[in-house]
């Protein structure tokens, strides 16, 4: 492609549906009609010579030669928006699609709130955000960042410590009044329990439930959290959740708060060449920002959290 005279327009085009993973949404997003969009991707892919996208019935999918052009494009838009911002101001440079992927308990009741402040105070940025019960894969770009509960071992990957977390066992007054007295760890082997699915957990780190309680009767699993937490509050059954999830119901109450305690780590991750994109690093940046206000309240410390 060295040789190749290629019009900005079309690559523009290019890059719109690639994210958008749709053409139908890239030509609302740049004010095209669906066929002009259409149009000017098959002359793009007529004049490199090779299909950039298959057709599904999901969107539009990235070919091999789709990923290689993409990152070639992004460089190019990294490169610009550098120079819009010395020469006019964040104002210019802050704008675009970022994807976030999270864990799905962290990404629905810790992010989400604070990523509408983001939106807000960058109105150029659209946040994508994906609350998922697994991990985000980043190398086949299901996302630009995450957050997650296990640090990679390998990859080319910008990575930092986002947060300490506390977890705590939970119960609703209702349960607690009707059931065996708990007072030890070992009292624990008489009650019900709302778990994760063992077998279907797509980390080691949630495997809490089986050391603090094992042979307990764990009656209702399920691979969400947030499925877990609402269960919790029927008050049928005890259940170990994020002291940022417990503690955000007044049904709920901590049950042996200085003997049950479990902390895990959030990590924040980015492939290396989307961490310089502008608008990755103004995400980045906030994140850190918002996660390093509220280590308190994430570590179940505190019931107040930090918004600005």
């Amino acid at each position: 492609m060295n040789n190749l005279r290629i019009d900005w327009d079309n690559l523009r085009i290019f890059l719109a549906v690639a994210r958008s993973q749709s053409a139908l949404e890239a030509a609302g997003q740049l004010e095209l009609d669906h066929s002009t969009v259409t149009r000017r991707l098959h002359r793009l892919e007529k004049e490199i010579g090779s299909k950039l996208f298959d057709r599904t019935t999901q969107g539009h999918r990235l070919t091999p030669t789709g990923d290689r052009l993409l990152e070639a494009v992004e460089r190019i838009d990294n490169a610009l928006s550098t120079v819009d911002a010395e020469i006019g101001g964040d104002s210019q440079v802050l704008t675009g699609q970022v994807r976030l992927g999270a864990t799905e308990g962290f990404g629905s009741f810790f992010l989400a709130p604070h990523l509408a402040d983001f939106c807000a105070r960058h109105p150029g940025i659209t946040v994508d955000l994906l609350p998922v019960p697994r991990f985000v894969n980043l190398s086949k770009r299901e996302a630009d960042l995450a957050v997650s509960i296990e640090r990679p071992e390998s990859g080319a990957y910008v990575v930092c410590k986002l947060a300490d977390y506390r977890l705590q066992l939970y119960a609703t007054r209702h349960y607690l009044d009707r059931n065996p007295t708990i007072s030890t760890l070992s009292d624990l082997q008489m009650h019900r329990f709302i778990g994760y699915v063992d077998e279907l957990t797509f980390s080691t780190e949630l495997r809490y439930l089986s050391k603090l309680a094992p042979g307990a009767a764990v009656k209702l699993r399920s691979t969400s959290i947030v499925a877990q937490f609402f269960a919790a509050r029927q008050g049928h059954a005890l259940a170990v959740l994020p002291s940022f999830i417990g503690n955000t119901s007044p049904d709920l109450i901590p049950v042996l708060p200085r003997t049950v305690e479990v902390v895990r780590s959030f990590w924040l991750i980015a492939p290396s060449e989307r961490r310089e994109i502008a608008r990755v690093r103004a995400l980045w940046d906030f994140l850190r920002e918002r996660a390093d206000r509220n280590r308190a309240y994430l570590m179940g410390e505190t019931d107040s959290i930090v918004w600005s």
